[in-house]
């Protein structure tokens, strides 16, 4: 081990010999020196630890008020629930003098996490795996917001909200670019108010669906111009939602019935031509069973992509139901052995894949 020897080694080598440790060891040598540190941000290095044989995995995170800053995670490789919680309490600001939480997590993307803190008046954005985060305030004060839509991509993230307590409707849009917010057009003739959707990222637009008469209305990221969606919907819907595969599928989530009740659900593709086609129903009685768990009150449904599975979600249920698109089969998940039994309402799923390299 002697100095003059190791310091004359090439750093090509000495970065393919790093390689090999657990990223969680090698994070922990991150204090060692600064060109350790730096290896987090060399090409050569990330794409060593971004092969196929990646010791991460994919995880369905769950969040409710009463597991602050603890996050069971759902292993969604192995199909077993982590005896072990995700813990966020090195990034996040501790509980308030009461034990209340001081902020509240609202949206995933790739690797990173966006909270909300509102007695701050901003927004923390965290990488758990690299232990970073940074604060983006809020661009007024005072501030709130309707709906807010998270974007993570390989070289930043935008933050998308509907604000209606200006004097007309407003979306601001967040840059992590150019660290600022820019305002653009009113929404209301298009969304109306008190509108609570995420968007869903297709195609270099956040697309969104209305409420009745049910259409789909998308935003371009670029330009901020709306536009309405010129396809026509499947007939008798009771609710509708869409996800996006977040490459070039989008997909139509909706219940089928007459006068706001669902008899079943079905989903949909995007096809070409611009029209949804159809391609799996929920069954019968697992359909009876997601009903019977909203109760008909369809504003608490929500969706989303995770690792080829559409999951359909509720604000009152700790389960999950999943569709295995490249099966096209239908699942329960679990429930978290951790819950208890009282917990009725208040339920948050994430998708979490762990991303070293995803800068906040």
């Amino acid at each position: 081990m002697d100095p003059a020897i190791w310091s004359r080694l090439p750093e090509e080598l000495l970065e393919h010999v790093l390689s090999f440790l657990p990223v969680r060891t090698f994070l922990n040598l991150r204090s060692t020196c600064k060109h350790f540190k730096s290896l987090l941000f060399s090409p050569s290095f990330m794409s060593k630890h971004t092969t196929p044989g990646s010791p991460f995995s994919s995880f369905l995170l769950l969040s409710h008020p009463q597991f602050y800053q603890q996050f069971p995670l759902y292993d969604s490789i192995s199909g077993s629930w982590r005896h072990l919680a995700l813990s966020l309490s090195v990034l996040l600001p501790v509980a308030g003098s009461n034990g209340s939480p001081t902020c509240t997590l609202l949206s995933s993307s790739n690797g990173l996490f966006c909270f909300s803190l509102p007695s701050s008046y901003s927004l923390l954005v965290c990488n758990f795996l690299a232990k970073s985060s940074r604060i983006v305030e809020f661009p007024s004060y005072p501030f709130s917001f309707d709906s807010l839509t998270f974007v993570s991509r390989p070289f930043g993230y935008k933050i998308f909200v509907l604000c209606s307590t200006f004097s007309s409707n407003s979306v601001f849009v967040y840059d992590s670019k150019i660290h600022s917010w820019q305002k653009f057009d009113p929404f209301e003739p298009i969304l109306g108010y008190d509108y609570r959707q995420e968007g869903v990222l297709f195609d270099g637009s956040l697309y969104f669906t209305t409420s009745e008469p049910f259409s789909i209305a998308c935003f371009d990221l670029e330009s901020g111009r709306w536009e309405r969606l010129d396809s026509e919907l499947p007939g008798d819907l009771a609710f509708v939602r869409l996800v996006s595969d977040g490459e070039n599928k989008l997909y139509l989530i909706g219940g089928v019935g007459r006068n706001g009740i669902s008899r079943g659900v079905k989903l949909w593709e995007l096809g070409d031509g611009r029209n949804w086609i159809e391609v799996e129903s929920l069954p019968e009685m697992m359909c009876k069973k997601f009903v019977s768990v909203c109760y008909h009150n369809y504003e608490r449904v929500y969706c989303f992509w995770h690792q080829g599975m559409i999951c359909i979600c509720c604000y009152t249920w700790p389960e999950i139901l999943y569709c295995k698109v490249s099966r096209r089969t239908w699942h329960w998940l679990p429930k978290c052995p951790s819950l208890p039994e009282k917990w009725s309402c208040g339920f948050r799923w994430f998708s979490f894949v762990p991303e070293l390299y995803a800068a906040v």
